[in-house]
């Protein structure tokens, strides 16, 4: 009992390290599992580990093959979460790369790494090419702590992330395929074999997958689960089609849960939040088991296997040859820049899949007698950590260095999508900046996006928005909805990690009727509030610019907009196109000659004096046909 409640209390602990010094949880899981598992046989008194996973006939926390069963079930859980996050629309921009670097890139780290392997450690072909296979996953769990702080370009930020997710369970399939083939055997049918495996796989690994995972939507919708049994019966339905498409075709598991959450996170689902954050809550905790035990399980015999220059050698070739060359050649015609291609080869850190597979294969075929079984479980795990640590500590500075790292952060986080965020946002979003909108009403969301908006369906008080690597680029935050609380809320949550260079809300309607109230995040205008906002989007839709001639006539445009309530200013443009927003206290922008003014409402005339040809007055009128 001290063993099990000392793994979930050094597991959570480690957890929390790792948030605390934003690094990939998978570096303090492991270093803690090698410290009281192969490393504290040197230290202990009657040489045994602090705590031993597998039952030895004197302790240990399971016996026989139930931990490998536990690591299965556990791994399934968190590659359906992972499945949950895949969002089809996402990939629109990239999908060309992406699809490559989870095909040719995974076919070139196969071959590479399976070949350097076979020459450096003298492994058989096989052994050499389960090890190869094991190591083409990266990983969600340990990019997205890297990337987290690193503002980079959105399409980079979401070719990372993809990549890491969609490449675990391939990964997991071609380490299957070549454990058949291993333990089929050498002869004539081995062909036959591996091709008989690779269908029952894929047939029942999508049927199982696609199958279940409408059924349960479906349940879902229908309301035939109640709404306190829905975070476990899905839970208890995930296990289910694990085991039940297992049966069919061993290790079929794997590639079943991972479509079932796919399909299931493509669906419109009323609960899919709530599914999210339960499933975030329990692969949180079982990969901070998963770890320490699968580290733990290791003995020190193991670890002198690769106590040589040959393991720097194989780590050598794998980061620095094998992976810069599965980039480059994915991404040959792609829109990507050389120093993308040459971040993307950086960032290649392995995560829990392929520990965890490497642990199942490794000691199975050592139960067979297959020779060089001993250095799979090892050699992966130093690939692990050597490149968790690697990306970990460089990848920052690595991409200062190769010029991916954004010095400005010039996108827009908008909090609120209603109407007129959305035509603010569209604005935006054509003149060149990188706009996001969140919003927890659905039907703003969808609204957004068929505009063409990046749009999230998401509460403000969670921890989400924090964590997604897609937001690195953000630099300026405008909290924009009807609630007064919610917008001084996000200003004060948000304002360290999205606004950075700016910070602004819409006014409450107690700031906009006391004149000497004016806050210095206050957006647009101290007399324009939501509602004001909101009701002149109705009646006018379009935003105008109008060129300006000097600070004073900015200044009498203003003034202008202060007494007439169809006009709202919104930015300033400057004759490269940048746009500046308004503060409420509106003066404080810079102008020079041949800005514009950009407002929304009905639309500014500009009279000029016939003589000089100067704009001597600006009035407005109603456009025709605008209502």
């Amino acid at each position: 009992m001290l063993e099990l409640a000392g793994i979930i209390i050094l597991g959570i602990l480690a957890q929390w390290v790792a948030w605390k010094f934003k690094i990939p949880a998978i570096l303090p899981l492991i270093l803690i599992g090698l410290s009281v598992g192969p490393i504290a046989t040197l230290f202990t008194e009657n040489g045994n580990k602090l705590i031993e996973p597998i039952w030895n006939g004197e302790s240990g926390l399971f016996p026989g093959e139930s931990l490998f069963y536990f690591v299965s079930l556990a791994i399934g859980v968190i590659l359906f979460e992972g499945g949950l996050t895949l969002k089809k629309g996402e990939i629109l921009n990239v999908g060309f790369v992406i699809v490559k670097l989870i095909t040719i890139a995974v076919i070139v780290t196969f071959i590479g790494a399976g070949i350097a392997a076979h020459y450096i450690f003298d492994l058989s072909w096989q052994i050499s090419f389960l090890f190869a296979s094991l190591i083409i996953v990266t990983g969600p769990t340990v990019i997205t702590p890297i990337l987290r702080n690193i503002p980079l370009k959105k399409d980079v930020s979401i070719i990372l992330k993809w990549e890491g997710i969609l490449i675990d369970p391939i990964g997991a399939l071609v380490a299957v395929l070549v454990f058949e083939f291993i333990s089929a055997g050498k002869g004539k049918e081995y062909t036959s074999t591996v091709l008989l495996e690779f269908g029952k796989i894929v047939l029942f690994g999508f049927t199982f997958g696609f199958t279940f995972a409408h059924a349960l939507a479906y349940s879902i919708k229908k309301n035939i689960i109640p709404h306190y049994l829905l975070n476990v019966l899905t839970l208890a339905a995930v296990l289910g089609v694990f085991v039940l498409s297992d049966q069919f075709a061993h290790e079929s598991g794997l590639l079943a849960v991972v479509v079932m959450g796919m399909v299931m996170g493509n669906i419109d689902l009323p609960n899919l939040k709530e599914l999210l954050y339960f499933k975030e809550s329990l692969s949180v905790l079982l990969i901070s088991i998963l770890f320490i035990l699968l580290a733990a399980n290791i003995n020190m015999d193991d670890l002198y296997l690769i106590f040589t220059s040959k393991a720097i050698w194989l780590f050598a070739v794998i980061v620095f040859v094998v992976r810069p060359l599965g980039v480059f050649i994915s991404s040959i015609n792609s829109s990507l820049k050389f120093n993308e291609k040459l971040f993307i080869s950086w960032v290649g850190p392995r995560g829990i899949v392929a520990a965890g597979i490497a642990s199942l294969f490794g000691i199975e075929l050592q139960r067979q007698g297959v020779e060089g079984a001993e250095y799979i479980t090892p050699l992966v795990f130093m690939i692990v950590l050597g490149t968790v640590l690697l990306n970990a500590t460089t990848a920052r500075l690595f991409a200062q260095l190769v010029g991916v790292f954004l010095k400005n952060s010039e996108g827009i986080l908008i909090i609120g999508a209603s109407s007129f965020s959305r035509i603010i946002g569209k604005y935006m979003e054509d003149n060149g900046r990188h706009v996001v909108l969140v919003d927890n009403n659905g039907m703003n969301i969808r609204k957004a996006k068929s505009m063409g908006l990046d749009a999230i369906e998401e509460n403000v008080y969670s921890e989400d928005l924090i964590n997604n690597i897609e937001l690195n680029d953000i630099g300026y935050l405008m909290a924009m909805t009807s609630n007064s609380e919610i917008n001084k809320n996000a200003i004060n949550k948000f304002r360290k990690h999205f606004g950075e260079n700016g910070s602004f809300r819409v006014v409450s309607p107690e700031e906009m009727s006391d004149p000497e109230n004016n806050p210095k995040e206050g957006l647009f205008s101290q007399t324009d509030d939501y509602v004001k906002l909101t009701n002149l989007a109705r009646k006018y839709s379009q935003i105008h610019e109008i060129t300006l001639n000097s600070k004073e006539h900015y200044e009498g445009l203003i003034e202008i907009s202060k007494t007439d309530p169809d006009i709202i200013p919104l930015f300033v443009k400057n004759v490269e196109g940048n746009l500046s927003i308004i503060p409420s206290n509106s003066k404080e922008v810079e102008i020079e000659e041949d800005f514009k003014l950009v407002y929304l409402g009905k639309q500014m005339e500009v009279e000029e004096d016939s003589n000089t040809g100067d704009a001597e007055d600006t009035r407005t009128k109603t456009e025709e046909g605008e209502n």
